[in-house]
């Protein structure tokens, strides 16, 4: 079996949506303020929610949809497919649904209750901020492929970009994804190692009532024995 984590490091420097430096982490209490041998360094942490590897609830865009506390367990633990687009993909690629049609003639129809992630290869830049965001430009889904995945009932859609929208025509992608009650998953990091088919994916989102962002801890498995 074979681990691969799907999620990137939260520090002040990543990007973020609005090119805002979105994370602090400070000391609240050091060691030296402490009674030795009773020894702590304790931490703050002031962020946005959908910062980093993050998860879009329903509820992000859809008043009255769920909200991250109402996710299911058999939501966030299941199969996982990986669209690959970076050999095509650019910061003006839009992935439209010829890339699913293309995806299925070689795999098979994406099966039911899959998470489906599409590496566009755009994470190369994560080292870099400013490129990252690029001013909105960089890959996104077309709203009639988000269309045709809800067709394939999935439960997910991933990307290892800022959004599955840029916001140069607003969000179509989100309402339609959230609108129809599943989860988005943006900046997902080392999608090159996971597998076309037959990985299984564990979404883990801190579970905060309310909320229609958080932060997740994402792990792909790999079963060699399958």
């Amino acid at each position: 079996m074979k681990v691969i984590d799907l999620t990137y490091s939260l520090s002040k420097d990543i990007p973020t949506w609005d090119g805002s430096y979105n994370f602090e982490l400070s000391i609240d209490t050091d060691y030296k303020d402490c009674t030795i041998p009773d020894l702590f360094r304790t931490n703050k942490v002031k962020c946005g929610a959908g910062v980093g590897t993050h998860m879009d609830a329903p509820a992000h865009v859809a008043e009255g949809g769920r909200t991250i506390d109402f996710l299911r367990e058999d939501e966030l633990i299941i199969d996982c497919i990986v669209i690959d687009v970076s050999n095509e993909a650019d910061e003006n690629y839009i992935i439209i649904p010829d890339v699913i049609s293309k995806f299925e003639k070689e795999h098979g129809v994406i099966p039911k209750k899959s998470f489906v992630i599409f590496y566009t290869g755009w994470s190369k830049y994560w080292e870099d901020r400013d490129k990252y965001r690029n001013n909105y430009k960089f890959p996104s889904v077309h709203e009639d492929t988000a269309k045709l995945l809800l067709e394939r009932s999935i439960v997910g859609l991933g990307t290892d970009t800022l959004s599955a929208d840029v916001g140069a025509n607003g969000f179509p992608v989100h309402r339609m994804i959230l609108g129809g009650d599943k989860y988005l998953v943006e900046n997902i990091a080392n999608v090159d190692k996971v597998p076309s088919v037959g990985a299984k994916i564990f979404i883990m989102p801190m579970k905060i009532k309310d909320a229609t962002e958080a932060p997740v801890r994402i792990f792909a498995v790999i079963d060699f024995l399958l």
